[in-house]
C-alpha cells in the first residue's frame, strides 16, 4: 500500500468529513440520551445536566459545520476539528486512567484517527 496515497491531502479531507459527521451524530445521541436521564434516573443537579445539554449540542453543531468545511474545500473547518479532537484526546486519557476502558480506547482512536485526517486534510 502506497502511503503518499493514504495520507494524500484529497483522502485525508474526505476522511476527515466522514470522521467528523460522525463524531457530531455520537455527541447528538448523547444529547438525546442526556434529555432522557431525568425520566430513566433521578438527577441530583439539574443545572449541571442543562449545561452538558447545552454543550453537546454546540459541540455536535460545530463539528457537522467543520465537516461541512471539508465538504466545501474551505480552511474554516480545519482548526475547529483539531482543537475539539486534542480535548477529546484528553478525555479519553482521563477515561482510560479511570478504568473506562470500553469508552475511553475507542474514542482515543476515534480522536486520533480524525486529528491526523483534519490536520492533513487542507493544504494552502
Amino acid at each position: 500500500m502506497d502511503m503518499k496515497r493514504v495520507f494524500s491531502t484529497e483522502r485525508s479531507r474526505i476522511r476527515a468529513s466522514y470522521l467528523l459527521k460522525f463524531e457530531s451524530l455520537i455527541l447528538f445521541g448523547v444529547v438525546v440520551y442526556l434529555l432522557l436521564a431525568p425520566f430513566i434516573s433521578d438527577v441530583s443537579v439539574p443545572a449541571a445536566l442543562s449545561a452538558e445539554i447545552v454543550f453537546g449540542t454546540l459541540a455536535g453543531i460545530g463539528l457537522w459545520f467543520s465537516a461541512r468545511a471539508f465538504d466545501k474545500k474551505r480552511s474554516f473547518g480545519r482548526a475547529p476539528a483539531v482543537l475539539a479532537n486534542l480535548i477529546a484526546l484528553g478525555v479519553s486519557y482521563y477515561m482510560i486512567t479511570g478504568k473506562l476502558y470500553l469508552v475511553g480506547i475507542p474514542l482515543a482512536f476515534l480522536a486520533g484517527a480524525t486529528l491526523i485526517s483534519s490536520a492533513l486534510g487542507y493544504s494552502e
